[in-house]
């Protein structure tokens, strides 16, 4: 994996150690783009939200779908070779609640798929065959920890992290299992625990020093889901960890402190797990800007000084460059709007930061919003250009945590401690996500290219001047990577939440993705998620390969649609229910159908459900968990009349919308 000028396979998330997500194919060129179309698809009809990454190792392409279901194709034609299902329903199906749909990738070394699973396995999966070698737990299944990203290889071991701070109680930590047996090598905890217990080494204990409170019972947090590079030259693993537990500073290190290591890039020995250096990109973190984006290696020569570098967009919304040898900032611009600092002092490598932006006495609205300025979808890095791709975000939102603080409770307030309004882009063309190429050395834009949904899919680069990636409105596009002028766009029938790859079989050379709109903006984006109009099981969901021969046609795709609640006149709301059935609905149920009832697509609109008008449907799909295959989790512990209320709430805001719309005419 650490071989950058072979481009036949794609070995990894980031295609090789150094993350890059650069290939050196040229065959495909920003001359003959124009002539690309497809050479194949595969037809996905029980998959839903696809965010994954697909690899490809010696002409068989393998990739992760919904509820983990891992398949192997002929990287030729997609003909179907295998599918391995790790059974996450007969596994966990009685803790499985919140987004357990997706997952953004695998891992592959010497003849094996590493496939983690949402409720907390890894598995090793025999390449050829599809069968389970061994299977570890990660977790521990008592504590709501859950894993989404991909595995990341190296030296003969398999790491993974794993998410959970969002929702209960979680402290954050990262295990490297030997690739061959499964046998656990090494686990490195990102925030200290109980001080009584003892530090698990001398950097938990360093780490301690910059919390208070009784920050260990509310979990801590710095879940490490996505962001991992090992990097062979300085032998030395990189983590990318998450935000607080709870987000809220306030509640979580009442007297303030940087709160280590949340929200840094920390650097490990791969053999050990022990500690070298870290950076951190936002001490005490308040507004769930964590640093799980892409740790990219890239080799830069700034003001005469040859550096091996780190590159690193984090959602705080400032670009950093990192000297991965020390550990030490370069240089630091912000690449979208940021409001809550003024800029990062190199001296001392903090941000200074806007007084009130804490939301300390008052409300304050702050850009970038928790979506941050880019989220996890990839970044890739020219080393032909010098221009890093990113996928960026432009939405400013409020945050106040008025009447919140005082009455917080772990695993009832939820896991934010904040309150928080969407606003809108900062931005005065009102774009919500762009396509930004990014000089890294001049630390300044080169171009780019606005677009009206935020949520568009990661990129990929190519030594044929080319940056590709899929958009919120099925449009997928290549662009000349030095101009960013569009030479290529396809409709691919629905929103794409995944980014693609290219590979090279036979003398060909292919571009492939998985379309599917999904991921946690399509549960929690509400309106501006299903504006779109990418409503729940209306499109098809496919795997499409694309070449300069292609010569197959795309099946036609229903229009987008925004889903309309659901008249029924027959229904009588009952206002007296209001209040515990909306209390009802927020035991998880906003994740996926949105928090105010308006699904982005993850899900079924609940406002537009037949299910809603009979109780005992409801109650079969709700608390008996009927559709569980299909990522609906099961909530056995509801009483018949919180079912009851739940429906009456559910009726009485899809009759609110039916009302506001009637107003509207």
């Amino acid at each position: 994996m650490g071989n950058e000028t072979q481009g036949a396979n794609w070995l990894a998330f980031g295609r090789t150690y150094s993350e890059q997500r650069f290939s050196p194919l040229t065959q495909i060129n920003s001359l003959n783009v124009g002539d690309l179309a497809v050479d194949w698809y595969l037809d996905l009809p029980n998959d839903r939200g696809l965010t994954s990454t697909p690899l490809v190792v010696d002409g068989v392409l393998y990739f992760i779908g919904s509820m983990n279901i891992v398949r192997a194709v002929d990287g030729r034609t997609g003909e179907l070779l295998w599918e391995y299902d790790p059974d996450i329903v007969g596994h966990a199906a009685h803790r499985m609640r919140t987004g357990w749909d997706h997952n953004r990738g695998i891992g592959f070394w010497k003849g094996k798929v590493y496939v983690a699973t949402w409720d907390g396995r890894l598995n090793a999966v025999d390449a050829a065959t599809g069968e389970e070698l061994w299977s570890v737990m990660t977790v521990d299944p008592n504590v709501h920890y859950y894993i989404t990203g991909a595995p990341k290889v190296f030296k003969g071991k398999v790491l993974i992290g794993n998410g959970g701070a969002d929702h209960a109680a979680a402290r954050g930590y990262v295990t490297a299992y030997d690739a061959e047996t499964g046998e656990q090598a090494w686990r490195f905890w990102i925030v200290p625990g109980n001080p009584a217990d003892g530090f698990e080494n001398d950097a938990m204990a360093m780490a301690a020093e910059t919390w208070t409170g009784e920050w260990w019972k509310l979990g801590g947090g710095g879940n490490a889901w996505h962001g991992f590079t090992y990097d062979a030259e300085l032998d030395q693993l990189y983590i990318g960890t998450g935000n607080g537990s709870p987000w809220n500073r306030k509640i979580r290190s009442p007297g303030g402190g940087d709160n280590l290591f949340l929200c840094s890039v920390v650097a490990l020995d791969p053999d050990t797990g022990e500690y070298l250096w870290h950076y951190q990109t936002t001490p005490g973190e308040t507004w769930d800007y964590n640093s799980n984006m892409d740790i990219v290696l890239a080799d830069m020569t700034i003001d005469g000084r040859d550096i091996k570098a780190i590159l690193h967009a984090p959602k705080n919304g400032f670009f950093y460059v990192i000297d991965r040898e020390t550990g030490k900032v370069v240089s630091a611009e912000p690449y979208a709007e940021v409001s809550w600092a003024t800029h990062i002092d190199l001296q001392t490598g903090r941000p200074v930061e806007v007084p009130g932006a804490r939301y300390e006495d008052r409300p304050a609205r702050v850009a970038p919003s928790f979506a941050g300025a880019h989220n996890w979808h990839a970044m890739s890095y020219n080393p032909l250009t010098g221009l890093a791709y990113i996928p960026a975000i432009h939405l400013a939102m409020d945050f106040s945590d008025e009447g919140i603080a005082e009455a917080w409770q772990p695993g009832r307030s939820g896991g934010s401690g904040v309150r928080t309004t969407r606003v809108g882009s900062p931005r005065s063309d009102g774009a919500a996500g762009s396509l930004l190429a990014w000089d890294p050395l001049r630390q300044e834009p080169a171009w780019e290219v606005p677009m009206d949904g935020l949520w568009n899919a990661g990129t990929m680069t190519t030594a044929g001047n080319l940056v590709f990636q899929g958009r919120t409105d099925a449009t997928f596009a290549a662009h000349d990577a030095r101009s960013g002028a569009t030479l290529w766009a396809s409709d691919v029938g629905s929103g794409i939440s995944a980014p693609p790859i290219t590979y090279m079989i036979d003398g060909r050379q292919y571009i492939a993705l998985l379309v599917g709109w999904g991921g946690v903006w399509a549960g929690i984006g509400s309106a501006q998620a299903a504006a779109p109009g990418w409503a729940y099981g209306v499109h098809p969901r496919r795997l499409v390969a694309f070449s300069l021969g292609g010569d197959t046609e795309l099946p036609p795709s229903p229009p987008p649609e925004v889903p309309v609640p659901l008249a029924a006149p027959d229904f009588a709301v009952h206002e007296d229910l209001l209040r515990s059935g909306a209390s009802a609905y927020s035991v998880g149920c906003g994740s996926c159908h949105g928090g105010d009832l308006v699904a982005g697509g993850q899900a079924p609109d609940l406002r537009a459900s037949r299910v809603v008008l009979s109780d005992i449907a409801f109650a079969t799909v709700v608390r008996d968990g009927s559709r569980q295959t299909r990522g609906m989790p099961a909530y056995p512990e509801l009483t018949d009349d919180q079912l009851l209320a739940m429906r009456h709430y559910i009726r009485y805001v899809a009759e609110q919308a039916l009302a506001s719309a009637d107003q509207g005419r």
